[in-house]
């Protein structure tokens, strides 16, 4: 008894931190983005072409941030991680502020086909 009491507060637990995490933006602050990226923030799907602050505002903070080399042109870039479950792990490569490259083990985080920011 004392079991299914303790894992139904844990499950309570994470059912309220997946609520608080949800909220990352409110319609005012997308507005002002084309149609189809708000469209992608409500979905919480990110795509190449997207800047730092629509990636934030899709999937939230990162777990961590790397600062990386310049990229070609001496453009300042950096990757955004993402982990779950300590298992999956997606990674952002940005380069002068836009999404330029998708890498992950996540499995429905990439669709088959390739789309870009419009």
């Amino acid at each position: 008894m004392k079991r299914s009491i303790l894992l139904f507060l844990i499950f309570l637990l994470l059912v309220q931190i997946g609520c608080i995490a949800g909220v990352r933006y409110s319609p005012d602050e997308i507005k002002d983005f084309p149609p189809a990226i708000q469209e992608r923030i409500r979905d919480g799907e990110v795509v190449t072409g997207m800047t730092l602050q629509q990636v934030r505002y899709a999937w939230g903070e990162p777990t961590y941030v790397n600062v990386l080399p310049p990229a070609e042109g001496g453009k300042y870039s950096e990757e955004w991680v993402y982990t779950k479950m300590l298992v999956f792990k997606t990674r952002l490569i940005f380069v002068d502020g836009k999404l330029t490259e998708i890498i992950t083990n996540e499995p429905g985080v990439m669709r088959s086909e390739t789309r870009r920011a419009q």
